[in-house]
């Protein structure tokens, strides 16, 4: 078993490059890096691959955290640590502009002083290209002697080149990379790395991205442990922590343990840009290792984190919240009606023109359509978070509740008339850890297990009267399907929800 996952993630230093002769500020001559890992880490056919990114994204952890600047993303094979990339990579905006993606890897072949911006051309992967802000990358070389470019850093890395792929199927609006290997086994090098990059993680709309792996070979509950240590350490946001615990580790003995952390100068490198700025906060994700998958030998393992890096003062620049008057309100219901009458009455989707809608019907937020008749209900679809404006999500899941609920028949053009709409608009879910935390009839609920999910609306508890215990076991029984108690072992996330229906607003029926 050690062989085969040494293949996907090979932690050793073989060959020392102590030159640092550094490039040119401009490269004459740009040529673009060619796939490494491609058909060893990932599919090299771009089907293939695209097959298995959705895949892996559907078996991620959904967001939980908002105003993500960084996260700290495992870089194994696909087959071994995918979902727990895909899930690091749910945290981030995929609707948002970035202007450049840093991704920061510790090399696993070459060491030398100080890190290797790559400025010699493109990526290139099987999905495509990938612009490379070379200026920028040169604008660092010229900046310090700690940053070069080291061709041999590249050659057979995959630490960067396994987090492209992700960028590319999960961004929705063009970026620029900035690829950056480390080669020191310096924390002072790390330390002054990190003084340099951390004004591009203040400032700009800048995504940082630290590729690492955790423990290296113990067994499947050894390594466990040992990277929960390893985690909580970083979640402390400190050098100190980090580097101590590291240090214990190593001298607790553990069979077969070849490191804590294979990128542990990338992720000192983190602490040094955010440990002494209280605005930043750590956030656990998930965790597998690679004995959770369907070919792991739990015998010896890799450990795998997905972490997330907010950033207060960025929090309080982004829509966190909702607020809509009457006429946005009335607005919706009226798109949903329209909607529902054309879709099932004339068989095609409805053309709007948009110029008028006020902003808030232009937000990026998830929303449920809920259709009743006869105070019955006859179909309930929605979605947590959008890539698309609010009113094309009302749009979608107007059609949906009516034609795609497995619960009940189509709606057929008999009952439009008599059908009443109701819409929740949902804000951005948060993973909790106590059940305290959930208030009945604020918070609606989504429980998580493995594959299995299953959520409740806020008002659900308010129209059935149920407990807080009743609203999760139901929840966890009937919607998620793992027995009344499932929640007990099960992840918990919380949102709110802006409800408001038809029969609120006398005549609002849109013939």
């Amino acid at each position: 078993m050690r062989s085969f996952i040494y293949i996907l993630c090979i932690m050793s230093l073989s060959i020392f490059n102590g030159s640092g002769c550094r490039s040119q500020e401009r490269n004459e001559h740009l040529i673009d890096r060619q796939p490494w890992a491609a058909g060893r880490f990932y599919p090299g056919d771009p089907s293939e691959l695209k097959a298995k990114l959705k895949e892996m994204f559907s078996m991620a952890k959904p967001r939980s955290v908002n105003s993500v600047v960084a996260i700290i993303c495992p870089h194994a094979g696909y087959e071994y640590s995918g979902i727990v990339a895909a899930s690091s990579f749910n945290q981030v905006d995929p609707d948002k502009a970035y202007d450049n993606v840093f991704v920061i890897g510790s090399s696993h072949h070459v060491s030398f002083m100080g890190a290797s911006v790559y400025n010699a051309g493109d990526y290139i992967t099987p999905l495509g290209k990938v612009k490379v802000n070379t200026e920028l990358a040169n604008q660092l070389i010229k900046s310090n002697a700690v940053f070069t470019f080291q061709k041999d850093a590249e050659q057979y890395e995959h630490t960067v080149e396994v987090q492209v792929p992700f960028l590319q199927y999960y961004l929705k609006k063009s970026f620029k990379l900035v690829p950056i290997i480390l080669g020191t086994q310096s924390e002072q090098s790390c330390k002054k790395i990190a003084q340099l990059l951390k004004p591009y993680l203040l400032k700009g709309n800048n995504l940082f991205v630290f590729s690492t792996d955790f423990s290296h070979y113990p067994a499947y509950n050894d390594a466990k442990a040992n990277d929960k240590r390893t985690c909580d350490a970083i979640l402390s946001n400190s050098v100190d922590a980090f580097s101590k615990i590291l240090k214990d580790n190593a001298s607790r003995e553990i069979s077969d343990l070849a490191t804590s952390c294979c990128g542990w100068t990338s992720i000192t490198t983190l602490l040094y840009m955010t440990s002494d700025d209280p605005s930043f906060t750590y956030t656990p994700v998930m965790y597998q290792n690679s004995g959770d998958s369907k070919n792991g030998d739990r015998s010896q393992v890799v450990g795998y984190w997905s972490v997330a890096v907010s950033h207060k003062i960025s929090e309080k620049k982004e829509e966190t919240g909702y607020s809509f008057n009457d006429k946005d309100k009335m607005e919706m219901l009226s798109i949903a009606r329209s909607t529902l009458e054309q879709n099932i009455k004339q068989h095609k989707k409805p053309v709007f023109d948009t110029a008028g809608f006020s902003p808030a019907l232009k937000v990026h937020a998830g929303a449920f359509v809920t259709l009743t008749e006869g105070g019955q209900l006859r179909g309930c679809i929605g979605r947590f978070t959008a890539d698309e404006p609010l009113y094309d999500v009302i749009i979608e899941m107007a059609i949906a509740a009516a034609t795609q609920d497995e619960r009940f028949p189509q709606v057929e053009p008999t009952e439009v008339d008599n059908i009443k709409i109701e819409i929740s608009v949902l804000t951005p879910m948060k993973k909790i850890n106590s059940i305290g935390e959930i208030v009945l009839g604020k918070h609606g609920i989504y429980i998580r297990k493995g594959h299995m999910a299953g959520t409740f609306l806020p008002q659900v508890a308010k129209e059935t009267g149920w407990t807080k215990e009743e609203f999760l076991g139901h929840c966890a029984r009937d919607k998620a399907g793992i027995g009344w108690d499932g929640w007990k072992t099960a992840d918990i996330y919380t949102y709110e929800a802006i409800v408001f229906s038809e029969s609120e607003f006398s005549g609002h029926k849109k013939k």
